[in-house]
């Protein structure tokens, strides 16, 4: 625990000296985001670990096998090898036709893997309903299950074998329209947004493209292109993603209480605050003993005996006044001079918030 809050300790010193960023690293063009595309297919190929045979996936493959002129019944089909997937990907902005994409493949029904298994030709469709790429292939997933129907009927399972990727697995069809630049005019969408930041931007492009960029709010950053880059506006985005800003960090602390992680801005401050420290431990501990008669005893049984013990240990607490700790770096320190847990700590700081004594916004998970 000490090792954490001192490394703790160290990144904030760091984090605190000012690093400066990319603008490309930054933000984001408007206009140039991706797009969620979505899709339903069949994986087949299973082994005896696909959909248990029911109403959906057999009119599913009852209609893939209708493409190919085959018409079957539905009493004839088995579904044991076959499973129903939903297939999710994202095309980038920009995506020409004939790009080829990354795809997961979900099982959505009972199959009990898709590992082996190859995905037949499935239209992926975006929110306007329209089919941007068809994804098709082999399924790499990183798990497995195994040992089923063994003796005793043992099972052995690694991760999610119902999911998996098939990398570049899907092909654009159908390109996503994209317009960066509007009357010479580029917005830049911070991916933090903060009005320090905004306005540090504006600034650091300002005196590399003089008097060209604007801060329209806490996450917009507009510029217009210069004359000189006219018809040229790609190598002005990327001269103008190569300029270098101080990103503003906010003062904030964000725990994880499921992991035990707590996570600090360095520019945390702290008011004048008293902290006390102590525990309380109470142990029970049952004993089992045997009771026997005597060696010349005529008459007696062997009984079986019972004794509980309780023993309370209450740790020496420890009140400590923080006095002119303006950073966390210091409360980390004070902190880690008490012997605290993790799970201590925690405590320690939505307290403090409670008390009004922790200036930063406090993010619990």
């Amino acid at each position: 625990m000490r090792t954490l809050i001192l490394t703790l300790s160290s990144l904030l010193i760091l984090a605190s000296s000012g690093l400066a960023a990319r603008v490309k690293d930054l933000t984001l063009i408007e206009g140039g985001r991706d797009n969620q595309l979505v899709g339903y297919g069949l994986v087949v190929g299973l082994a005896n670990k696909g959909d248990s045979k029911s109403d959906q996936i057999v009119r599913t493959v009852a209609n893939a096998l209708m493409r190919f002129g085959i018409n079957l019944g539905n009493a004839q089909l088995k579904s044991d090898n076959v499973a129903a997937v939903m297939v999710t990907a994202d095309i980038p902005a920009f995506a020409r036709s004939g790009t080829r994409i990354d795809v997961t493949v979900s099982s959505m029904s009972d199959a009990k893997t898709i590992q082996g298994g190859v995905l037949l030709q499935t239209p992926l469709l975006g929110a306007d309903d329209a089919v941007y790429a068809v994804a098709q292939g082999a399924i790499a997933v990183g798990g497995f299950i195994g040992g089923e129907g063994g003796p005793g009927g043992a099972t052995v399972q690694k991760n999610h074998p119902t999911v998996g990727m098939i990398s570049g697995g899907a092909l654009v069809e159908r390109e996503v329209p994209a317009h960066f630049v509007r009357d010479k005019t580029i917005d830049l969408m911070l991916l933090n947004p903060d009005y320090t930041s905004a306005a540090r931007i504006a600034q650091a492009l300002n005196q590399e493209f003089p008097q060209s960029a604007m801060a329209k709010n806490a996450g917009s950053v507009s510029i217009c292109v210069p004359d000189d880059f006219e018809g040229y506006e790609v190598n002005f985005i990327a001269r103008m993603g190569a300029v270098e800003v101080e990103p503003d960090v906010p003062a904030r602390v964000v725990i994880n209480e499921r992991t035990g992680t707590i996570v600090a801005t360095a520019n945390v401050k702290v008011s004048t605050v008293a902290i006390s420290h102590g525990s309380l431990m109470i142990n029970v501990t049952s004993n089992q003993g045997v009771s026997q008669p005597g060696a010349l005893a005529r008459a007696g049984n062997t009984v079986l005996t019972k004794s509980t013990q309780t023993s309370v240990e209450e740790g020496v607490g420890s009140l400590r006044v923080m006095d002119e700790t303006p950073t966390i770096q210091q409360v980390a320190g004070a902190l880690n001079a008490l012997g605290l847990s993790t799970r201590d700590m925690m405590s320690i700081f939505q307290t403090m918030k409670r008390a009004g004594a922790l200036q930063a916004e406090l993010i619990l998970n």
